[in-house]
């Protein structure tokens, strides 16, 4: 067995509280009719209005398919709609219907009291170090993966002039 360390125990917790976060918000937005997942949706669209569809896939780490099943839930419902984009036909645009608004507000009162329910007992200094410092991580992890991806990027044009050579 592996001795325990402190970065592992940070990353064994933090991915306890992330999946316990998302079983919490899936139960608690239930009682709006939407799932955790069309509640994301509608807050990125909230702070994003008019972004491609392929933008708030990436944006959300979604495969495009899995949006679609998304949005077209959340269109059938009237607080989405898809607009052409003027500059590429093949593409659409993401807009809140004014039926969203409400909606949203609801879902943000819903989100401060499902926080503040796992955040009790944590003094709001401590939170606001905590997001520092998960700001931190965050973008050490988007470097390592910006240099992996762009490390990947040279090994494939290498391997490429290799096999032209």
């Amino acid at each position: 067995m592996l001795p325990r360390t402190i970065n592992r125990e940070f990353a064994f917790t933090l991915n306890d509280v992330a999946r316990m976060l998302r079983t919490y918000a899936d139960h608690r937005a239930a009682q709006f009719g939407i799932t955790r997942a069309q509640w994301a949706v509608l807050v990125r669209l909230d702070r994003s209005e008019g972004l491609k569809q392929s933008e708030l896939a990436e944006i959300l780490d979604l495969q495009p398919i899995s949006l679609t099943r998304l949005l077209d839930k959340l269109a059938q419902c009237g607080l989405i709609e898809r607009r052409a984009d003027p500059v590429d036909r093949r593409a659409k645009r993401l807009f809140l219907t004014p039926a969203a608004h409400p909606m949203i507000e609801k879902l943000g009162d819903l989100g401060e009291d499902l926080m503040a329910t796992a955040l009790r007992g944590v003094a709001p200094e401590s939170v606001e170090q905590m997001v520092e410092y998960l700001d931190v991580v965050r973008e050490n992890l988007r470097q390592a993966i910006q240099h992996r991806n762009a490390g990947h990027a040279a090994e494939a044009r290498q391997l490429e002039g290799q096999h032209h050579g």
